[in-house]
């Protein structure tokens, strides 16, 4: 998980949640009878550094398995660190495509989240015209890509896009540009402390009042670092928020209060899918009976797991998941209906 850089924002509700998930598997007997140690790497810094340091705690036999969430740029190097050697499940929602052996995508895809969305910001509010603003790595750009196909099929115009140093704090220029577009829509694709820069400078400008704002990654960390009012028309595909008034995301809230108190950091959707990463390891071993990675992956792919998402399931490398949408309401999220449920319908 990422302690340091704009998606450092997410690491203290990471790493609470965490604990809470390692604590639930142990009382109930670990996974496969053996206590459940977390060793947190700082998927933060450099990709290759971070490889690095996975490669290393694998050669000294101190994981048995890696989880978490940090951005594709990293999992990208991780990726064959760890193939063949040990399972790696990969918990960010991602641009899609990942294929190393091995690695299992427990995430959102662009097909999941932005297509729906798109489609129900033109049904609802009558917006047709986009500008896209991402940070510069293969996530947004592999999500624009997604997004421009999605335009065409839905008859939507994207007017520019405009890609920013991961890491960036001014965007002046970039709200030059998405106000010269005259796109009636911005398709978010930053990361943590890169959104909220975004969004304080967005609301400075008064764009707020007069372009909505879409977004895959957007939680409640980044709408209190962003400021009330800057989140006005902001609008969220996910699987998880932590207003979700499901049972088993009731329960989470319950269990996470209990354990940390109501000032601790606030429940997000990197954090849920933390732990989500954990009890889908437990799922896997519990299925294969071994620590065998050949048994693992055949585990993975036929076990489903229920949670605070709802159900889940793997398919053709996909993670078949409820997808919700929500607007932002102050500090909170306002879910407003599913978007999309693989229980009913893949499209």
């Amino acid at each position: 998980m990422p302690l340091q850089g704009p998606a450092g924002i997410f690491a203290p509700s990471c790493e609470a949640v965490t604990e809470l998930a390692v604590r639930t598997v142990n009382a109930a007997g670990g996974i496969s009878g053996r206590e459940v140690v977390v060793e947190v790497i700082d998927g933060g810094g450099d990709p290759a550094q971070v490889a690095h340091q996975v490669d290393l705690a694998i050669r000294a036999g101190r994981v048995q398995a890696i989880t978490g969430w940090h951005i594709s740029a990293v999992r990208r190097r991780i990726a064959p660190v760890t193939s063949g050697r040990v399972p790696y499940i990969y918990t960010s929602l991602y641009e899609g495509g990942e294929r190393t052996p091995g690695v299992i995508c427990s995430g959102e895809v662009p097909a999941q989240q932005i297509r729906p969305a798109l489609r129900w910001l033109r049904d609802q509010l009558g917006v047709r015209n986009w500008c896209i603003v991402g940070d510069d790595y293969i996530w947004p750009r592999g999500s624009a890509a997604a997004a421009q196909r999605f335009c065409r099929e839905l008859g939507l115009t994207i007017r520019d896009q405009v890609f920013v140093r991961y890491g960036t704090r001014g965007f002046a220029g970039v709200i030059r540009r998405v106000r010269s577009s005259g796109a009636q829509g911005v398709l978010m694709l930053l990361v943590g402390q890169d959104a909220v820069m975004f969004n304080r400078a967005f609301a400075a400008a008064g764009l707020h009042e007069q372009v909505v704002r879409f977004s895959p990654l957007m939680e409640e960390n980044m709408l209190l670092a962003s400021g009330a009012h800057a989140v006005t028309d902001l609008y969220v595909a996910a699987s998880y928020f932590r207003s979700l008034a499901t049972a088993d995301a009731l329960h989470l809230t319950s269990e996470y209060t209990a354990a940390f108190g109501p000032d601790a950091p606030p429940l997000n959707a990197m954090a849920e899918s933390c732990h989500g990463g954990i009890m889908m390891l437990r799922a896997m071993y519990d299925r294969a009976g071994c620590g065998d990675l050949p048994a693992l992956m055949s585990a993975a792919a036929e076990a489903g797991l229920d949670g605070p998402r709802g159900p889940r399931r793997m398919s053709g490398g996909i993670c078949l998941q409820r997808v919700y949408l929500a607007r932002a309401d102050g500090f909170d999220f306002d879910v407003i209906q599913v978007l999309r449920d693989p229980l009913i319908s893949r499209g």
